[in-house]
């Protein structure tokens, strides 16, 4: 992904800080969102086109090792229902990564959109991230 296009989908993103989380919003909302839902909005706003849920959106784009990532790929964590689960049905999570080791995203912990640190809460669960964006 280019840095500017990075940027401009982590600024829009950023104007939403603040937004309640609400498990199961739906597509298109932009008053409440849950974790997919926003990544969807929010690369959506750019042209990119994402599946609506966090499993979904995990087998776009390509795979980074953790080492690579840059800002604007997609992270993607268990949760602790889905912790025991094998595979993608692991997957319960998605953040977006904006660097400094901080996540933009919308979650059960916060309750709103925010920047999160990854450490240590949600580095503990990172299941892989992707590059959605070249």
């Amino acid at each position: 992904m280019s840095l500017q296009k990075a940027k401009r989908i982590i600024k829009t993103g950023k104007e939403f800080i603040g937004t309640p989380y609400v498990f199961g919003a739906e597509p298109g909302r932009t008053d409440r969102f849950d974790c997919s839902s926003f990544v969807q909005y929010v690369y959506g706003e750019h042209g990119n086109i994402l599946p609506r849920t966090s499993r979904q959106q995990y087998l776009v784009g390509k795979p980074v090792p953790f080492a690579s990532v840059r800002r604007g790929d997609l992270l993607f964590f268990a949760t602790p229902k889905r912790a025991k689960l094998k595979g993608i049905q692991r997957i319960g999570h998605v953040a977006i990564f904006i660097g400094n080791n901080s996540i933009l995203h919308t979650s059960r912990v916060e309750k709103k959109v925010a920047i999160a640190s990854l450490n240590p809460y949600w580095r503990k669960k990172l299941i892989g991230a992707r590059r959605v964006v070249e």
